[in-house]
């Protein structure tokens, strides 16, 4: 098919897994009753708990997950791809995932990525942050078949690394989610033009469902879910950071379309750099 119509989820989730989930399944509803074929979710959907201890208490091991049994309920209860933008799942190790989960139609899990990147900086004035010290990074990218186009795996932090992208459009994406929970001061500095960027090296629909506004967890979320065409234009987003559904109808032969006018996938070259810079 040349069309189809998604659907974004932004929410302003809690630390408790069942007031989220309830959340997800009134979306899923309604994007269904719109005509949507796939929905996608924030990152951290279902506990967005405020540290590793929080994590601790709620995250669950992957199996015998009751959080994913009932997303997987939604998805059949609706008929369509539910894209639970991310969820924390607790490891071995005592770390945890950032795994983003796809389930199908019937229920079904699809295709499941877990977050990369990660975010360890040294920042001024307050103690370096190491976000490796509760996740563990994941090593693999995934692309899937959703309802007649192939979707690209990404989340948040993600997005500064534009080599994953371009990977993933190289591999066949037409479409890349990005599930997020962007602070403030980031989302207005680099929220827009990251995204755009993206969609503009890589000719893909680049969908974007975030989180937005005050949290239990004492964070504050950007919102400003959005979808931009391959093109690089904005053809949907959220006003603010309010909960609420996004809906639009991709054209997905503008994907073959941008790719032919601007065939920067094509024309890639390998290159080397010297190991020394000339004086």
């Amino acid at each position: 098919m040349s069309t189809v119509t998604v659907a974004l989820v932004q929410m302003n989730s809690g630390i408790e897994a069942e007031a989220n989930l309830a959340e997800i399944a009134r979306r899923a509803a309604e994007a269904r009753a719109a005509g949507a074929a796939y929905v996608l979710t924030p990152e951290m959907s279902v506990v967005f708990a405020e540290n590793r201890a929080g994590l601790r208490e709620r995250a669950q091991g992957w199996a015998g997950n009751a959080a994913v049994a009932r997303l997987g309920d939604i998805a059949r209860e609706n008929g369509l791809y539910l894209h639970v933008g991310s969820l924390a799942v607790a490891l071995d190790d005592g770390r945890f995932a950032n795994r983003s989960v796809l389930f199908g139609p019937t229920g079904g899990i699809v295709a499941a990525y877990d977050k990369i990147h990660l975010f360890d900086a040294d920042l001024p004035g307050i103690d370096a942050y190491r976000e490796s010290a509760t996740y563990a990074g994941g090593s693999e990218a995934v692309i899937a078949e959703v309802d007649g186009f192939r979707l690209g795996f990404s989340i948040c932090y993600d997005m500064r690394f534009a080599a994953l992208y371009r990977a993933l459009a190289q591999a066949g994406a037409q479409v890349i989610a990005v599930p997020a929970a962007f602070t403030v001061p980031t989302g207005e500095a680099h929220w827009h033009v990251l995204l755009r960027a993206r969609a503009i090296e890589t000719g893909c629909f680049i969908l974007a469902a975030a989180q937005g506004g005050a949290h239990a967890n004492g964070r504050a979320t950007y919102g400003h879910s959005l979808i931009v065409a391959p093109w690089g234009e904005v053809i949907a987003e959220a006003e603010d950071d309010a909960p609420g559904l996004l809906v639009a109808t991709l054209d997905l032969d503008a994907v073959a379309s941008a790719r032919q006018r601007v065939p920067a996938l094509a024309n890639g070259r390998e290159f080397t750099l010297p190991a020394r810079i000339s004086e």
